[in-house]
């Protein structure tokens, strides 16, 4: 019975995750490759023609911080960070299972607290405008809008966001495989996919 109910919150659970997250990684590489472009286009105008320009600094900024956003929750959920195995491996598999559910919880609590210390730095970001990004709108006859600070903020609470989900779906595996060691559980096709390549 037990096993029913984390099987019918983890699929349709594991099938959400698999979708932001894949998106998450598309907007991430073209997150990586415009940072790159804008890279590029500042090296040559700083060093080619003679005039660095002054937004291309805080617009890779603003990048790089969306691609870690986005690409952080599908390194969480593959086992991508940083992390001791040797303790819980060593352990009877339904004991290891408990182990990495109880720092899975405190891994949540940090992430939830952290979530919420993100939506507090957003609000403070739609006070103050970017330095020097701004979005040339005079076709719409509004001209230069420059951007609020808060967007390049939001990265943070939306990257928690995804990363307590996928901190959530662990959960429900690590409970499946303390009550069954040996359950078949929906697998991340993404990270296959990307291991072959």
């Amino acid at each position: 019975m037990t096993m029913t109910v984390i099987l019918a919150l983890l699929k349709p659970l594991a099938a959400l995750n698999t979708l932001f997250l894949r998106l998450g990684r598309t907007f991430a590489w073209v997150a990586m490759g415009l940072m790159v472009l804008i890279i590029i286009l500042q090296v040559f105008f700083r060093y080619i023609v003679g005039s660095a320009l002054a937004w291309p600094d805080e617009g890779a900024r603003f990048l790089m911080l969306w691609m870690t956003a986005l690409i952080a929750p599908s390194a969480y959920r593959w086992g991508g960070f940083v992390s001791i195995e040797m303790v819980k491996d060593l352990l009877p598999a339904r004991i290891g299972a408990f182990l990495g559910l109880c720092l899975l919880a405190v891994s949540l609590t940090v992430l939830v607290y952290g979530f919420q210390l993100g939506l507090n730095h957003v609000k403070s970001g739609w006070l103050f405008n970017s330095s020097s990004l701004k979005l040339p709108l005079e076709f719409l006859g509004l001209g230069l809008v420059r951007i609020k600070l808060a967007w390049m903020y939001m990265s943070l609470p939306v990257g928690l966001l995804l990363m307590c989900l996928v901190n959530v779906e662990l959960c429900l595996k690590a409970c499946a495989h303390i009550i069954d060691p040996e359950a078949d559980l929906p697998d991340d096709r993404d990270r296959m996919i990307v291991a072959v390549e």
